[in-house]
């Protein structure tokens, strides 16, 4: 149970932004000590904040419980304000570093695991030989982040953008589809229809979100599956799959480039991911945006290209035997 922020005196100074840095550390923390070592400060630095903060106004952040620093409803009230302002003073930074003539200075990609740890990275890399001054901020998480709120300034996303402010390039489609290890299949032999897979170890999902909702009313009798190992992390699935532990969904031009990564029942399960690029209209004109923007169009939409023809490389193979 939280607390109830307690009234005190409010203060007429305006509260300095490294105030509310403080004051976001120990909710994410719990504690002063964590918060502490966050931000590289002193305990008693970061408890002069939080009190000098809630002089500013009026009302007590925090109190103790056996769980460490519980948020008071005032606190709770300010965290979007003060998470907005944290997010403005990034961008603002990103902005900054970039000023002058030249492409440079720092741009933050929002993208999921997989496509964060197994894709772009090589398109980074060309991105920054080229470019030797961008810095790249690469946030990996299955979420959308907020680009109208310039949480990043570019993100790969699997679901079209509606709002007239972003700008977007779709890249085509990424096919999902059954993967297993051939050290796995050779044990426990080949399921040929869905069925099958009910005597199958299966990799898959712990919790449903709304887009493993979305996929179950596409795919009959999928939803009455169990899974032998459950991870809301696509790349812990994905490691597992490598690994031989069973069978489990996987990007085919990323099972492309492992040999021993088998699919199955490619003719009763696939799903279409379509892609796009997008950032926020009023990015179009920078330097730094522009180029990242364009080498993840252009990078993206070769490995969907590639993604197409391994699908009818197999469709081709099923067809001639």
């Amino acid at each position: 149970m939280h607390g109830v922020a307690v009234p005190k005196r409010m203060s007429k100074a305006e509260p300095s932004w490294d105030l509310y840095q403080t004051f976001l550390a120990v909710l994410s923390e719990n504690s002063l000590a964590g918060a502490a070592r966050v931000l590289g400060l002193t305990r008693q630095t970061v408890a002069s904040h939080i009190d000098t903060l809630e002089a500013a106004i009026g009302y007590g952040l925090f109190v103790r419980s056996q769980r460490g620093l519980e948020p008071t409803e005032a606190a709770l009230e300010l965290r979007t304000y003060a998470e907005m302002l944290a997010t403005a003073s990034a961008a603002l930074l990103r902005a900054a570093s970039a000023y002058g003539a030249g492409v440079k200075g720092s741009v933050r990609i929002g993208a999921s695991e997989v496509i964060g740890v197994e894709v772009l990275p090589a398109i980074l890399a060309t991105l920054r030989a080229r470019y030797p001054e961008l810095v790249i901020e690469l946030v990996l998480s299955n979420s959308l982040d907020d680009l109208l709120r310039r949480e990043a300034d570019i993100a790969v996303r699997m679901a079209e953008p509606v709002h007239e402010a972003l700008v977007a390039e779709h890249v085509g489609s990424i096919t999902l589809g059954l993967h297993a290890h051939r050290r796995y299949l050779d044990q426990r032999g080949t399921p040929s229809t869905l069925n099958d897979l009910r005597r199958h170890d299966l990799v898959g999902f712990d919790r449903k979100t709304p887009a493993i909702k979305s996929m179950f009313k596409r795919i009959s009798g999928l939803e009455r599956m169990h899974f032998a190992l459950k991870a809301d992390s696509d790349l812990a699935q994905l490691a597992a799959i490598r690994a031989g532990f069973g069978i489990g969904m996987c990007q085919v031009p990323l099972a492309a480039r492992s040999p021993e990564l088998v699919r199955v029942l490619a003719d009763e399960l696939r799903l279409d991911l379509r892609t796009w690029i997008v950032m926020h209209q009023d990015l179009r004109s920078s330097p730094r945006c522009r180029v990242v923007f364009d080498a993840l169009v252009d990078g993206l939409a070769t490995f969907t290209r590639s993604a197409l023809a391994r699908d009818h490389q197999d469709k081709n193979g099923r067809q001639s035997r």
